[in-house]
């Protein structure tokens, strides 16, 4: 009888005292350090050290990156931990660029710099804020697809006056006009319903593999020797794709949209010949004797 008490005594013990798995800590504790990293950007930026200030916001994408794939790996998936996730990219790829570009340059329009920087910064939120809302209600043609530009991408468009001044050692940054103008526009992208890739869920034939390998080879080879001009041609090759995937989208929207036309009027042929159908030759069955 003792063991047998003992075990459902054991049986009883509540679930929050049996503590967390550290596998179940480890996509946690990754986005708490990109959170950091994008902090840490603005700390550089108050020092004028604009490279290291790009390079924390860049450690901070690449950790919003691994976050979620150790998460799925280790099956440590999270309510919690898809929250975090959303306050780390607000933190990290709105709030810090736009302190970044405030301090770099926006800052000599005084209280219209500010305002502008703090535009980019709400605009990243609602477009996590919308993100996160409509996850479970796209249709199937749009898994591929996000609606705007993610976070991590909005902030390197963001900050891409200063990684081509950065690129080409230019003395003198551009005309703080065209800078408000740009973060105005990257700050539209990200809430406006413009259909960017999401490269994660991308499946490629086989047949590309190799070309794939070369080309991030020489990514990875341009990165070690000219970071700041090879993460300029990315951007802007990022830029090139974002009409592509308009037009792809909005091809995958229009031949579905066809389908279901085609399927609502399949359903409407069949339910004619039912019993409110409008097929006047059809003749009534004749009622049978009650036996």
């Amino acid at each position: 009888m003792l063991p047998s008490s003992r075990k459902r005594r054991k049986s009883r013990r509540p679930n929050s005292l049996r503590g967390v798995s550290v596998q179940g800590l480890v996509p946690n504790a990754i986005t708490v350090a990109a959170t950091c990293a994008g902090l840490t950007g603005i700390r550089f930026a108050l020092e004028e050290r604009w490279d290291f200030a790009v390079g924390a916001i860049l450690i901070a994408a690449l950790l919003d990156g691994l976050d979620g794939r150790m998460a799925r790996l280790l099956n440590a998936s999270s309510e919690f931990g898809a929250q975090l996730d959303s306050l780390s990219d607000f933190v990290a790829f709105g709030v810090s660029p736009a302190f970044i570009l405030f301090f770099w340059s926006l800052s000599t329009l005084g209280g219209f710099g500010w305002a502008i920087a703090l535009f980019l910064a709400v605009c990243c939120g609602l477009r996590l804020a919308r993100f996160n809302s409509r996850i479970d209600t796209l249709p199937a043609y749009a898994y591929n697809y996000f609606q705007g530009v993610p976070a991590p991408a909005g902030a390197g468009l963001a900050l891409l006056p200063i990684i081509a001044t950065l690129a080409f050692e230019a003395e003198t940054p551009p005309p703080v006009a065209a800078i408000a103008v740009w973060t105005v526009a990257v700050g539209l992208l990200m809430v406006s319903e413009i259909p960017s890739y999401s490269f994660k869920k991308f499946k490629l034939p086989g047949r590309f593999l190799l070309p794939i390998m070369a080309v991030v080879g020489l990514a990875a080879a341009g990165i070690a020797g000219r970071p700041w001009v090879t993460l300029f041609m990315i951007l802007i090759v990022y830029l090139a794709t974002i009409p592509l995937a308009f037009t792809t989208y909005r091809k995958l929207e229009a031949e579905a949209a066809k389908l279901e036309g085609e399927s609502d009027d399949k359903d409407d042929n069949e339910g004619g010949d039912g019993e409110n159908g409008d097929d006047s030759n059809t003749e009534p069955t004749p009622l049978r004797p009650v036996s």
